[in-house]
């Protein structure tokens, strides 16, 4: 039997997370099912997959679905992850900065009691992380590199009415923790979320955010450092041609799991 699959968020990540389904993984699921605020872009995406799924609520996309995708923001991910999960339905979270006004999901996820799951996104390193907490982890810290135009409209920009046009050099915008981080950056930063939920939480996990008129890739560089000794990772993303905020690993890697889980 198909598994019934549906996709919040209709944006650049999900309409090419449910082109591949389309085109890829019809022998074993089917969209049933999408969603979105912006009713354009589910007609678009609606009219370019067969067969042709149903554009509806949130609400009804979570009844209708055995599996949903979440593509869509932190602002609802929480709220969509935790319906999913009481309904028992299986749910795939991008946006994992949703996920930190609901510890409660978090520590389920963590314990392996949810039908919540996590993509590695747009970084490496996740796997030796889980491993070092087995032990002692003092301290863990994601460095990001992303071009002008990949952060433009963050909401930290207008709060410290920075002019991001105005940058002629690299310049460290953000240095703190991933819970402000994502607070400020909520479209850009999801990955140092994803990071604290493998190891120390969001208020333990340190974040910096670079910009530069020269960068033209979105650069993440991990360093974990513990009982079990230290270890850095680099990942240099090609950005997503329909999105700059996106980078084509963080789909690739849904598509990884959304494999896996079939």
């Amino acid at each position: 039997m198909k598994k019934k699959i549906g996709i919040i968020g209709c944006g650049a990540m999900g309409s090419q997370i449910a082109e591949y389904i389309s085109r890829n993984l019809s022998d074993k699921s089917e969209i049933v099912a999408i969603s979105d605020i912006d009713s354009q872009k589910t007609i678009k995406l609606s009219n370019g997959i067969k067969p042709k799924p149903l554009i509806t609520t949130i609400d009804e996309l979570i009844n209708k679905s055995d599996l949903v995708i979440e593509a869509a923001s932190p602002e609802v991910s929480g709220e969509i992850a935790e319906k999913a999960d009481f309904l028992k339905k299986d749910v795939l979270i991008m946006s994992t900065g949703g996920l930190l006004k609901k510890q409660h999901l978090v520590e389920k996820i963590n314990a392996g009691y949810s039908r919540i799951h996590i993509p590695s996104g747009a970084i490496c390193g996740l796997d030796g992380l889980k491993s070092a907490m087995t032990g002692v982890v003092k301290s863990v810290t994601i460095t990001t590199r992303k071009p002008l135009k990949g952060l433009a409209g963050s909401p930290y920009l207008k709060e410290k009415n920075i002019d991001i046009e105005k940058i002629d050099k690299e310049t460290l915008l953000y240095s703190g923790t991933a819970r402000d981080a994502i607070r400020y950056f909520p479209q850009n930063i999801n990955v140092a979320v994803t990071l604290s939920m493998c190891g120390l939480g969001a208020d333990r996990t340190n974040v910096k955010i670079f910009t530069s008129p020269g960068y033209t890739k979105n650069t993440h560089e991990i360093e974990v450092v513990g009982e079990f000794g230290k270890f850095w990772t680099k990942t240099e993303n090609v950005l997503s041609e329909a999105n700059p905020k996106t980078s084509k690993l963080a789909i690739f890697s849904a598509i990884a799991k959304l494999k896996e889980m079939l």
